[in-house]
């Protein structure tokens, strides 16, 4: 139990340490030594450290074993958290002839999660061990793991670890070092020192005292170093080696090449040295050096091994025709190489195949022998012409010529001088090149010249132009930096130098190269000054204008006025160059000197400012005023002053909505009327009191009390002192009736007056009623009067109808005030600010209504308005300008001829800032034009040629020897000067014609001295003139000149003809149109204010209306050529009207009118809407959101209020009572009163005028009719019921409500009067109600009248609604003070519909095609101002087209070479012409063009195909018979890509021509040259797939296999080597059916996946494809899931051998067709299979049988179950 104790101890121990460790919190150091003892350093002095073991020996991984040896040590290799490390542990060394300690030295290798053993044990081993040896297969039979070699292993690790030495006599401690330190000293560079820990350690790993180690071999802890400095980054860098060549990733891993199917490539890795070295000479340096700047780079890279790809050669060529006529000869077939063999590919194979052939036996002997020239030798001097001259001068004397004749060859010689080119970069220098003629024997030996049949002699001898390299000077200085300042975004600048040309190339000699260079540059030094800024400046913007906006909407009402809302601003955007240092963009444009001269608008970059906004136009208040209130008493204008005897009556209005500029802007709101007799208080009648008969009599006539209060003249209560000196109204009479009388009803209120005054026509007049409540009795009662008297009237509002008020004019403008102190000097002093206080005066005068003005004495000085008022004067601003714009650059003033051409330059200033209040004006010019200064020279430079020289031949002393040579003629050489002039002809380098001009014209050509013998004839006249066109011929002629003409050849018109005819030119043009039409295009105006570039215009531009689009037109000449389309009197339009149509916008009806408050009380909704007259089209602004009913109405619903009072009912008096029971002594009894009922529109005078019935509230209608009993004779007699008293809240019925009435008429003795009072419960909503305030939704945002667009309003109301959901008037709810806490108004925005703006079009682009047929033109515009809102939206057309004018596509092109011409000779070495002819086309790709005059290519560069170096001729061998010799060059092969399509790897492209070998005599074979070819990098190849094909020839049974590219080439070499399909030569009959092949029994069989079907006569008759099986392998992932699946055996399939499952085809015929055996195998498997799944299914379902209970005891102490899933869908 101990042992286990301890070794779960230590477990646990080391598995704590273990965690630790990988944690990082412990790092130690091991080390590979050849010392035996090994040892840990402390913990802070640790580090990792690179390297490997034994001098970085490679080391072997583990073995199962551990073979016993003489050596005891076993070297752990554990890595730690980083790097791989190495603990040597020593065993103690024991005796040779021992056997307890004899291990190997061989590598143990432990678990990285291993814990790292300080000082191991026995235990530490035996956990590590045990696991380790089941790992390595140390297991025997009987279970146990441990080896005997093992246990020796432990027994020699832990024997004496405490004694000092061992048991050879080795020391067990030894001395350990940790890492240098940092390089630490003052001074930089090698004077540095570094440290590093020293410690001893114990061989198993731990630490202990120095005193331990042997003190001699201590290692040092201190050496000299390198101290890195800042400074010297400047000094090192890193030196990077080159690249390695690839290596494949396998052969490094282990050491040789593995095979491998390539399938793209391989992976590789190629290396570099890297190293650190001093700058200056190279020298190596420390690598901490460069580290201590920059990490190292990086020392190897992948790479990618390109497989091997074989050379592809295309089919062989026909037959040629057999080389000799007759006897045996050659023919040959060819190919060509197509791709060459890269990466170690196959070679190509023969390019040419011979066979032999003979056309028949030869008549005669062959020719064996013919005449060869060889090539010419290289262009060499002859003897110089001093030379000569010196030898020939001295046999002469020296005085043959006299002084005349010397003077006249002197100038000779000085006019040729003069007339070639000066310098020596000039001169030719002709030489003379010579050529051997050999006669050769077929078999390609020299023979004899005479064997040879004799022909015209070759030319042996000939002049040459000596070849001569160009030479340059050397390059001059370099220019200064064309960026004369710095900027960080700019690419910088660029700096060049030339050279000049010393001598121009001549004979074969190197063409010149480039003349310029340039690089970009960067200036240096602090004087360098920063380039300029350009930035975007704006001027003001212009006043906020409705029009503008509301003509984009309606142009018909663009021109109205009062207009307000939103409205659209513009100001003008230009570019200017800010310099921070000098100029500073003021924003209110207060100074002129700081506006910025405008330059082009190109300069600028980033977006370009807004050139337009919207804005807001306040639109003003109107002033509403509140009806007229009544007339007020008759006062005085003042209460302070009653001395006047008159007085007025006023009358007042408020101001129920404030108005913009205050209410002086509100009608008078004053009325007065002259009166007599003012007052400023009086008594005003409140109420009476009850009536008191007299004589305290309980009836009859009496007297009652006047109630009275004291006001002031506006009404308002005062103290009764101040009316104490007016006399009160006096009591009036009435009548309280006695049981007996008559009884009437109180007089009714006066009614409202009928006049507001009265005239001579019309009088005032107020009325009142009473009626009849109870009948008299008889005699003795006071009798009831008649109905007159039931109605009183009297006058009112007698004043006469002259109503006076003040009336005010306008305000005038603000002017200065001139009794403010100091005004002038003031306004002075404000300088630039202009502004100071003002007054505005008004013009007040008194009126009388509906009269005119009259004297102001007339009315009331009291409410009298202000003539005068304060006003802020307007900051007066005067016109700020920018300075004029540079001048425009003056455009190209030349023409084509280099003539010069007047042309004009502009420049202009524009306006920032308008001029306002009396400011200074603009000056009226804003832009300058003036005439360009013509160039003294044009621009251009032209090649001049000089003369040609005279023809020079070949010196006679070198020719002589030559057969049939002749001194004084024969073929030669004539050169010329060539020089560079400008166009007004003076002289300058030739570099700039060589950069600028055409190709240089020839400095030589052949020419031709005739012999004696030669035939001399003269030029070619003119051809004659032509009377019509396509009509006759033209001729011309020539003659022969001088002894010619004797001569019997040279009246050999065939060889020599002496006319030409030809004829006349048929000019005949058709012209035709080509291509589409263009976009319709409007016509273009003048040059808009924009052209200089200085502003972006904001002016509207004509988008739609009548335009024209074009079609280009071709002229063709009648053999069917292109032609300029002058020749068909055409410009090259065919031009057409079009109509752009313009948008019509979405047209709505103008407003309705409101319709009236849908609540007559209350907040309700009005409405008004507009009707749709015309939908848009053509991008027209769209329409509002439309009725979603009808598509076809806008409505505008807007809440209001109608006030509860505006419509009342108005009651007449009750009608006499008429009684249905009536007793004609009493009359009194049951009866009825009615009275009329009407609704009438209440104002401030009371109802005046009825209206229908609906407006009033139909539950407050007073009634019309009533039921009651009239009261008889001495009953008691009431008053009508007075009012309910209001129900206190809650409404509860525990509360009532009563009313009340009084006694009018005591009864008589006996009899009671009614109850005067009644009361009732109140109920909630039906005589009680709550009040509450409901506030309704916002509306729409509502605009002034005026209004377009913009700010606006959005307003709600607050309703008192009763608790029955009924609107009341607002009363209820303020005599409750309910809170009110809503906000009624809020602003709002309604969107302004902006169109959208687009910039002005672009001027045409270039055409997109120089010539042909395509070409076309655009111009482009852009959106400056997106629409907004429901505004016009923008056009798609931001981009118009034009065709370009057809011009025809001249180019030069080589005509085919000619055949390789030898003179006079059968063959040798010859030269092949072609010539440089003009084509046209019509620029398309199916247009080969055709041949046209050289003059119409006289304007092109003498290129071809971008090639100026121009080839007419080159030297070429023209066989000799039976000689074996290389072809000429194929034509370069397509570009191929080296590449492979399923791998997505691509190796560049290349292209290939090759030369094939033909031969001609099959004894010469031997003698053929090897074939060649070469290849060169292209661009844009195609990447090709290869893949066998074949068919059956007819008529034989073997088949025909051949390999094809992708694109349908048959080629050799592409294909994979292995042939997919089989000979079948050896069956007999063949195998015809498709996939079958012959197989080695030489039957037919059919290839995988497909089974045989046999005829009936046991032949193979077709191949049936057949299902595939797949049957998963352990290898493959797919093979947890038990299915088999069928595939189509026809699909090609990417899995590759030993990659996934193995595919077994089955097969159930036999050869013979029958079933094969295992088919019945299967079946019957099938069917036993079959029983087994029932059989189960039957158990599955069978019911089971009850289980024990002591059985399921039993179950019930067994573990449970695991199910595990291992994912078979059986589960």
């Amino acid at each position: 139990m101990r042992t286990v104790g301890k070794v779960r101890q230590r477990k646990e121990q080391m598995s704590e340490r273990g965690e630790k460790e990988r944690e990082g919190e412990v790092e130690r150091s091991a080390h590979c030594r050849s010392s035996p003892t090994v040892a840990s350093p402390p913990a802070e002095e640790t580090t990792a450290q690179e390297g490997g073991c034994h001098g970085g020996a490679s080391l072997e991984p583990p073995t199962a074993t551990l073979p016993l040896t003489t050596s005891c040590s076993i070297l752990l290799l554990y890595p730690p958290i980083t790097l791989l490390q190495a603990w040597v542990f020593q065993l103690p060394q024991s005796e040779q002839r021992s056997t307890s300690c004899h291990l190997s030295s061989g590598l143990l290798f432990l678990p990285s999660d291993f814990p790292r053993l300080t000082s191991p044990s026995l235990v530490d081993l035996l956990l590590f061990f045990s696991p380790l040896s089941r790992t390595m297969g140390w297991r025997r039979r009987g279970g146990r793991h441990l080896p005997v070699s093992m246990l020796l292993l432990l027994g020699c690790v832990f024997r004496r670890d405490l004694a000092q030495t061992d048991d050879s006599g080795k020391s067990v401690y030894f001395w350990e070092t940790g890492p240098w330190g940092r390089c630490m000293g003052s001074d930089c560079g090698p004077g540095g020192s570094q440290s590093r820990a020293v410690w001893c350690a114990h061989v198993d790993g731990w630490t202990t005292l120095h005193t331990n180690c042997d003190q001699s071999l201590r290692p040092s802890n201190q050496r000299n170093c390198f101290r890195v400095c800042d400074w010297h980054k400047d000094l090192y860098d890193w030196r990077l080696g080159p690249w390695n060549p690839c290596v494949s990733v396998s052969s490094r891993a282990s050491g040789a090449p593995r095979p491998f199917t390539c399938s793209g490539g391989e992976e590789g890795i190629q290396t570099r040295e890297v190293g650190c070295t001093l700058k200056s000479d190279g020298s190596p340096a420390e690598d901490a050096i460069c580290e201590y700047f920059e990490p190292q780079p990086r020392l190897e890279q992948a790479c990618l091994i390109p497989c091997p790809q074989d050379c592809v050669v295309s089919d062989y060529s026909p037959w040629t025709a057999c080389s000799k006529t007759c006897g045996t000869g050659l023919r040959n077939r060819v190919r060509s190489v197509l791709v060459p063999p890269l990466f170690g590919g196959s070679v190509c194979p023969n390019l040419t195949e011979f066979q032999s052939c003979k056309v028949g036996p030869c008549a005669g002997p062959e020719g064996m022998y013919s005449l060869r020239v060889g090539a010419w030798t290289p262009c060499i001097l002859p003897q110089t012409r001093t030379t000569r001259q010196a030898k020939r001068r001295k046999g002469k004397g020296q005085g043959d010529k006299d002084p005349e004749t010397r003077e006249l060859i002197q100038k000779k010689r000085t006019r040729n001088r003069l007339n070639r080119q000066e310098g020596s970069s000039w001169d030719v220098q002709v030489g003379y090149q010579t050529r051997d003629v050999t006669c050769v024997h077929r078999n390609s030996s020299a023979v004899a010249r005479n064997l040879c049949s004799p022909r015209e002699a070759a030319l042996t001898i000939q002049t040459c132009v000596m070849p001569r390299d160009c030479q340059l000077s050397e390059w001059s200085d370099w220019s200064t930096c064309s960026e004369a300042c710095s900027d960080s975004d700019s690419p910088g600048g660029r700096r060049l130098r030339r050279r000049r040309v010393l001598q121009i190339p001549t004979g074969e000699g190197a063409e010149c190269p480039v003349l310029e260079e340039r690089e970009p540059c960067e200036l240096q030094g602090d004087a360098v000054v920063p380039c300029a800024v350009y930035t975007w400046r704006t001027t003001e913007w212009s006043d906020c204008r409705v029009d503008l906006l509301l003509g984009q909407q309606d142009r018909r009402r663009a021109n109205l006025t009062g207009l307000c809302g939103g409205g659209l601003q513009t100001r003008e955007v230009y570019c200017v160059q800010a310099n921070a240092e000098l100029l500073k963009y003021v924003n209110n444009f207060q100074e002129k000197d700081k506006a910025a001269q405008p330059v082009e608008n190109r300069l600028c970059r980033g977006p370009v400012p807004e050139r337009s906004q919207l804005c807001q136009v306040t639109c003003p208040v109107e002033c509403q005023v509140s009806p007229w209130g009544a007339w007020g008493p008759c006062t005085f204008e003042s209460c302070d002053e009653q001395s006047a005897k008159k007085g007025f009556k006023l009358r007042r209005r408020q101001i129920s909505n404030e108005p913009t500029g205050g209410p002086a802007n509100c009608p008078h709101l004053v009325e007065a009327l002259p009166c007599d007799r003012p007052v400023c208080y009086d008594w005003r009648p409140v109420g009476l009191d009850r009536c008191e008969p007299a004589d305290r009599k309980p009836c009859g006539p009496g007297t009652q009390m006047v109630r009275v209060q004291c006001v002031d003249s506006n009404g308002n209560p005062a103290d009764e002192r101040l009316c104490s000196s007016l006399t009160r109204p006096d009591p009036s009479e009435c009548q309280v009736p006695c049981s007996r009388d008559c009884v009437l009803s109180d007089w009714t209120v006066w009614s409202s007056c009928s006049q507001t005054c009265s005239s001579k026509t019309a009088e005032g007049k107020q009325l009142r009623t009473r009626s009849i409540l109870a009948y008299n009795a008889g005699e003795g009662g006071a009798v009831c009067p008649n109905s007159s008297s039931l109605l009183e009237v009297r006058n009112c509002n007698e004043h006469a109808c002259t109503v006076y008020h003040w009336q005010t004019g306008p305000w005038g403008p603000c002017t200065e005030d001139p009794s403010a102190p100091n005004a002038t000097s003031a306004g002075a002093s404000a300088g630039l600010a202009g502004c100071s206080q003002g007054v505005q005066t008004r013009k007040v005068m008194c009126v009388r209504v509906n009269v005119g003005q009259v004297p102001p004495k007339k009315c009331p000085d009291g409410p009298r308005p202000s003539t005068v008022r304060p006003c802020q004067l307007p900051c007066r601003k005067d016109c700020i300008m920018t300075p004029f714009s540079e001048w425009t650059p003056c455009p190209a003033a030349c023409d084509a001829a280099g003539n010069a051409v007047k042309s004009k330059q502009y420049r202009k200033r524009l306006v920032i800032q308008a001029p306002s209040n009396g400011g200074q004006d603009c000056p009226e010019v804003l832009e300058e034009e003036r005439e360009c200064q013509p160039p003294e020279t044009c621009p251009g430079v032209r090649w001049k040629t000089h003369k040609w020289r005279k023809c020079q031949l070949v010196p006679w002393f070198l020719r002589q020897d030559r057969p049939g040579a002749q001194e004084n003629c024969g073929p030669g050489l004539q050169t010329r000067a060539v020089s560079c002039r400008r166009l007004d002809g003076t002289q300058v380098d030739v570099g700039e014609c060589l950069q600028l001009a055409r190709s240089m014209p020839a400095l030589t050509q052949r020419c031709q001295l005739p012999c004696q013998d030669d035939c001399q004839l003269t030029n070619w006249s003119k051809f004659s003139s032509c009377s019509a066109d396509c009509v006759g011929v033209r001729t011309r002629k020539r003659a022969l000149i001088g002894r010619s003409k004797k001569k019997d050849k040279c009246k050999n018109t065939q060889m020599y003809p002496l006319s030409e005819t030809q004829y006349c030119p048929c000019d005949k043009y058709n012209a035709q149109p080509v291509g589409n039409w263009s976009d319709c295009i409007l016509p273009e105006g003048g040059r808009a204010d924009g052209s200089l570039g200085l502003k972006v215009s904001a002016v509207d531009l004509k988008e739609c209306g009548q335009g024209y689009r074009y079609q280009a037109m071709v002229c063709y000449d009648q053999d069917g050529r292109l032609v300029e389309t002058a020749r068909c009197n055409s410009h090259g339009y065919i031009e057409e009207a079009c109509i752009i149509p313009c948008p019509s916008d979405c047209k709505l009806s103008e407003w309705s009118n409101w319709s009236r408050c849908s609540k007559s009380c209350g907040s309700g909704v009005k409405v008004r809407s507009k009707w749709l007259r015309e939908k848009p089209y053509n991008g027209g602004r769209p329409c509002p959101k439309l009725d979603h009913v009808n598509q076809a109405q806008v409505y505008e619903v807007v809440p209001c209020r109608s006030d509860c009072n505006q419509y009342v009912w108005v009651a007449e008096p009750w009608s006499v009572w008429k009684v249905s029971n009536v007793d004609l002594k009493e009359n009194c009894g049951e009866g009825v009163q009615t009275r009329k009922v009407r609704c009438m529109l209440n104002t401030i005078d009371g109802p005046s005028e009825a209206v229908e019935d609906y407006l009033c509230d139909p539950e407050e209608m007073p009634l019309g009719a009533r039921e009651s009993r009239l009261p008889c004779p001495e009953d008691c007699v009431l008053n009508d019921w007075g009012p309910w008293s209001r129900c206190s809240l809650p409404c509860t019925k525990s509360n009532g409500r009563v009313r009340a009435a009084y006694t009018l008429r005591s009864p008589s003795a006996g009899r009671l009067c009614p109850d005067t009072t009644e009361e009732e419960p109140c109920g909630l909503n039906l005589n009680c109600f709550n009040y509450f305030y409901n506030i309704t939704d916002w509306s729409t945002c509502q605009l002034s009248p005026n209004g377009v667009c913009g700010q606006g309003i959005k307003t709600r109301m607050l309703d008192c609604v009763r608790s029955d959901g009924k609107s009341v008037d607002m009363k209820f709810c303020e005599e409750l003070n309910l809170e009110k806490k809503w906000q009624m108004n809020i602003s709002c925005v309604v969107e302004c519909p902006v169109n959208c703006q687009l910039s002005e079009w672009s001027t045409w682009s270039e055409c997109s095609q120089t010539c042909g047929l395509d070409g076309k033109m655009w111009r482009q515009r852009s959106v400056v101002q997106t629409s907004r809102g429901d505004g016009r939206p923008c056009s798609s057309a931001l981009e118009q087209w034009k065709p370009c004018p057809v011009r025809p596509c001249y180019r030069w092109q080589y005509s085919a070479w000619s055949e390789c011409r030898v003179e006079s000779v059968v063959c040798g070495h010859g030269t092949r012409y072609r010539n440089l002819t003009c084509f046209v086309s019509d620029g398309g790709d199916r247009d080969d063009g055709s041949q046209v005059d050289e003059e119409l290519c006289g304007g092109l560069e003498l290129s071809v195909d971008g090639d100026k170096r121009i080839r007419l001729k080159e030297a070429c061998t023209l066989p000799c018979p039976g000689e074996c010799y290389l072809m000429e060059w194929s034509d370069w092969s397509s570009c191929v890509s080296i590449c492979v399509k399923d791998a997505g790897v691509d190796f560049g492209s290349v292209r290939v021509r090759s030369r094939a070998v033909v031969a001609q005599e099959p004894e010469n074979l031997q003698l053929c040259p090897d074939q060649a070819w070469e290849s060169e990098p292209c661009s844009g190849g195609e990447c090709f797939e290869y893949k066998w094909l074949s068919s059956f020839r007819p008529n034989t049974s073997r088949p025909l296999i051949w390999c094809q590219r992708s694109d349908g080439l048959n080629v050799s070499g592409g294909c994979l080597p292995t042939t997919p399909v089989m000979d079948d030569s050896a069956c007999d009959p063949p195998c015809v059916p498709p996939t079958s092949y012959c197989s080695e029994a030489g039957m037919c069989m059919c290839e995988e996946g497909y089974t045989e079907v046999l005829s009936s006569s046991g032949l193979l008759d077709q191949c049936a494809p057949i299902p595939i099986l797949e049957i998963p392998t352990g290898g493959d992932k797919k093979g947890d899931v038990k299915t088999s699946r069928a595939i189509n055996p026809t699909l090609t399939t990417t899995t590759q051998p030993g990659r996934s499952g193995r595919t077994w085809y089955l097969q159930p015929y036999g050869p013979d067709g029958k079933l094969k055996i295992w088919v019945y195998g299967v079946a019957a498997g099938a069917f036993v299979l079959l029983i087994f799944i029932v059989s189960m299914i039957y158990l599955a379902c069978k019911k089971p049988k009850r289980v024990e209970r002591a059985r399921q005891h039993q179950n019930n102490r067994l573990k449970p179950l695991t199910l595990a899933y291992d994912g078979d869908t059986d589960m």
